[in-house]
């Protein structure tokens, strides 16, 4: 995919969890969030796979350790959920090494619990490699 089809695709995103926000607002699990989110997304059309399983691999290949994306979309885009009071920096951690562990560029870090609709996006400059990964 191309950088501007990612940006669509992301924004076609936003305007699914905003929808998803106004809707349920406040108050509920990241799981529900992450079920309704998920069905409106793969209702408009979009491959959406909720808790998509990532592998964190060491330099010569071993498997150390597995995450679950909360969505990967497209196979593109991967979507972390929250429902905090408000985003962390560690929010932020979580995602930026589920996309170096995907090895993928592109995330939104979405959080439905605080009383204002909040979501970030985050573009790796460009695909980690087997050395960027050793840090």
């Amino acid at each position: 995919m191309t950088e501007i089809e990612v940006n669509l695709l992301s924004d076609k995103v936003r305007q699914i969890a905003y929808q998803v926000h106004a809707y349920f607002r406040q108050g509920h699990l990241e799981k529900v969030y992450e079920n309704a989110l998920t069905h409106r997304l793969v209702k408009a059309g979009l491959d959406a796979k909720p808790q998509f399983p990532l592998k964190v691999r060491d330099e010569d290949g071993t498997i150390v350790g597995e995450y679950f994306a909360d969505i990967l979309i497209e196979g593109e885009l991967i979507v972390e959920i929250k429902a905090a009071k408000f985003l962390a920096v560690e929010h932020e951690a979580q995602l930026l090494g589920y996309l170096r562990a995907a090895k993928m560029n592109h995330g939104l870090l979405i959080n439905f619990g605080a009383p204002k609709f909040q979501i970030r996006k985050f573009a790796l400059s460009k695909p980690p490699t087997k050395s960027s990964l050793i840090a």
